[in-house]
């Protein structure tokens, strides 16, 4: 090959290299500006109602670090979120699964993908209030 062909060669493979790392630059960027955190207790409520089939959301309560959100809706169901990319991913949860802990709500929701969830900040007195009032009569276990 000729000098030229050579350069040019060169040339278009350090081309290609910044090409590459500018694409990953950029990607990281607007990896960043994506929210990692549940915003407010409405949020919460409009993912559990959009998520779960006729769930009317009653209280919602987002952790300290907005890490995990906990809703409850007027028949008495409890709804767990955290923030999965630029989605919140929602589950239904009984009732036992909820423990209350020093650093707040424990919730296990029984996926090893989801894991448990920390609704951080938040006690009992919390989550109680975000019950129906007539809670032991729609969750039998908790009357006994």
């Amino acid at each position: 090959m000729s000098a030229p062909a050579d350069q040019t060669i060169v040339i278009a493979a350090a081309a290609a290299v910044v090409a590459v790392l500018l694409v990953l630059a950029i990607v990281m960027v607007l990896r960043r500006r994506r929210p990692k955190r549940i915003g407010s207790p409405e949020e919460a409520a409009e993912a559990a109602e959009r998520s779960l089939a006729g769930f009317d959301t009653q209280g919602a309560v987002v952790g300290a670090d907005g890490g995990g959100a906990l809703a409850v809706d007027r028949a008495g169901r409890v709804a767990v979120m955290i923030r999965q990319g630029a989605s919140i991913a929602v589950r239904e949860v009984p009732w036992g699964a909820l423990r209350s802990t020093a650093d707040g709500i424990l919730i296990d929701t029984g996926e090893r993908r989801l894991g448990a969830v920390l609704v951080a900040g938040v006690d009992a007195l919390d989550v109680r209030r975000l019950a129906p009032a007539d809670l032991k009569r729609l969750v039998s276990h908790l009357g006994r």
